[in-house]
Formats: C-alpha cells, sequence, structure tokens
C-alpha cells in the first residue's frame, strides 16, 4: 500500500529517511528528526511501517513544516517581491542571471541557458 504525505506518494522500497526527502521543503537532516519525533525507525523502509507511524508522521509534517505547495508558493511571492522593489536580487532574477554574487565570464550556463554566438564585425574591406 503507497504511503501517501502532504500529496506526494512515498517510494516503496526506500528508507524512511530517505523516502521523507521526496517531500519538497524535507530533506536529511529534518527527515531523520521527524522519524525520530515520531518514534520510527529510521533504518526501517517505507513498506514495513505501520497505518499508526504513518498517521504520526504525516501530524508532525503537518504541524511544524512548510512543505509543497505552501513553500512553493510562498518562495515564488519571496522572488516576485525582490523583482517588484527592484532590488539587485530581483534584477538579478529578472534577468536570468546568477543571484548569489558568483562569477559570468565563463560558467553560469546554468541560469544563463545555452550559448548565444555573438558573431564578429566583418572588417571593412579597402
Amino acid at each position: 500500500m503507497a504511503v501517501r504525505i502532504v500529496g506526494v506518494d512515498l517510494p516503496q522500497n526506500k528508507r524512511g529517511e530517505i523516502a521523507l526527502t521526496y517531500i519538497y521543503g524535507i530533506g536529511r537532516s529534518s527527515a531523520a528528526t521527524i522519524l525520530a519525533k515520531a518514534g520510527v525507525d529510521p533504518m526501517a523502509k517505507v513498506t514495513d511501517w505501520t497505518d499508526e507511524e504513518a498517521s504520526k508522521i504525516r501530524e508532525i509534517i503537518s504541524a511544524e513544516y512548510h512543505v509543497e505547495g505552501d513553500l512553493r508558493s510562498e518562495t515564488q511571492l519571496n522572488i516576485k517581491r525582490l523583482m517588484d522593489i527592484g532590488c539587485y536580487r530581483g534584477i538579478r532574477h529578472r534577468a536570468g542571471l546568477p543571484v548569489r554574487g558568483q562569477s559570468t565570464k565563463n560558467n553560469a550556463r546554468t541560469r544563463k541557458g545555452k550559448k548565444k554566438t555573438v558573431a564578429n564585425k566583418k572588417k571593412a574591406t579597402k
């Protein structure tokens, strides 16, 4: 039976600590904390969880963490706010350039996208 937490189906064949990281907003350390609070063995696979354990984990996540849709919308609103006030970070977001001070002369292809070749001017013939 698939365990579904905040709209995400957790993979059955993975350990609980790893499976919880499939939820947006939960990493390895917070997954370990959640499992410790719920009293679930972090080495146990998701298939081995009982319904009680799954419901405890659900309750802890809903009570203490911003995850999935709420977190995504909050992040997008923060970026939109930066763009609206026109600060440096907002301008960089708008231009699709690195926001955190990285060099863009050689790298930054992830943010800038595929190379766009700029043609050279031809020298005037005599």
